[in-house]
């Protein structure tokens, strides 16, 4: 099989409903358990919690101060945002705070950004939530300044939505953490992806969905002139119930809060969920952020560990 690597995409509060302590030795317990097996570590960009399945006064962390603090006790792993909402700051200031993460971390940050969805969010926040075009246009302006900022000092930009007038941002990223842009919207968010990115990430979706996302993408390259092969594909997949039994497996895969009653698990034996994994390989994923469901326990994590992610070494 392909040699592919893994990461885990951390949870941003949770899903137990645990108090603040306790979800802080969760993340430790998985953290140190993976330490050596999975190279990356992921967060998302929310500010309380997402779904129905906790209170919104369940505790939640901000992504940049979640990476920040994580990377400078686990020096082994990369530490990526899956991803930054490019509206909920200013994009001076998100170029601002992700090259600090590539100094700070001496280069393991990876810096994700999307155009963000959870409307609900905006709302309580007071933030601006416009129509999905506009924020796929402000998605692409974000990303030009952050670009102009760690490579020109000072730096000027006049667009439709930002602007920056002779910015610093000191000291640049040396070198530039890599740009990974998530979502799948055909028409406007893969064209940004083929213009800008040097990785893409689709959150969720089966491998059909992910091979016509990828014909998309290709047509898209062709059309502005991008290497579509130069793209690292990455996928952050719905969460995996692995367990030496296939019907525990499917049992915890349905008791996920992350799988929507298990219609998004990825579900098996360690063989089954090898093959399931081997389909995306194919596609040309080289990277997967996953959840285990069986979190905040560590049995299907071992198991992962031991059973499922040998057979992706090169």
């Amino acid at each position: 099989m392909q040699s592919v690597e893994f990461g885990w995409h951390a949870p941003s509060f949770p899903t137990d409903g645990a108090d603040a302590d306790t979800f802080l030795k969760q993340m430790h317990t998985h953290l140190q358990l993976m330490d050596g097996h999975l190279t990356s570590v992921w967060v998302d960009d929310h500010v309380h919690p997402w779904g129905t399945f906790v209170p919104r006064d369940t505790p939640a962390t901000e992504v940049a101060m979640t990476l920040a603090y994580f990377a400078a006790l686990y020096p082994s792993y990369d530490w990526g945002s899956l991803v930054f909402c490019q509206s909920y700051r200013n994009p001076a200031l998100t170029a601002k705070m992700a090259a600090s993460l590539q100094w700070l971390t001496g280069g393991r940050h990876i810096f994700g950004i999307g155009a963000g969805w959870l409307e609900e969010e905006y709302d309580a926040y007071n933030w601006s939530f416009p129509r999905p075009a506009a924020r796929i246009r402000q998605l692409e302006e974000t990303i030009e300044i952050v670009r102009l900022l760690w490579t020109e000092s000072p730096a000027s930009y006049e667009g439709r939505y930002y602007r920056i007038d002779n910015a610093y941002c000191h000291p640049q990223p040396d070198p530039l953490p890599p740009v990974m842009v998530g979502g799948g919207g055909e028409q406007l968010t893969l064209r940004v992806v083929a213009k800008h990115a040097d990785w893409w990430n689709l959150p969720g979706g089966t491998p059909e969905i992910y091979a016509h996302k990828l014909r998309v993408l290709r047509e898209h390259c062709e059309a502005v002139g991008r290497d579509y092969d130069e793209i690292r594909k990455t996928s952050a997949l719905p969460p995996i119930a692995v367990h030496l039994s296939e019907d525990v497996a499917r049992q915890q895969g349905e008791a996920s809060p992350y799988a929507l009653g298990g219609r998004g698990a990825l579900a098996g034996t360690p063989d089954q969920v090898a093959a399931q994994l081997q389909d995306y390989v194919d596609l040309g994923v080289t990277l997967f952020q996953i959840r285990i469901a069986d979190f905040p326990e560590t049995a299907g994590t071992e198991l992962f560990i031991q059973e499922v992610m040998p057979r992706f070494e090169g």
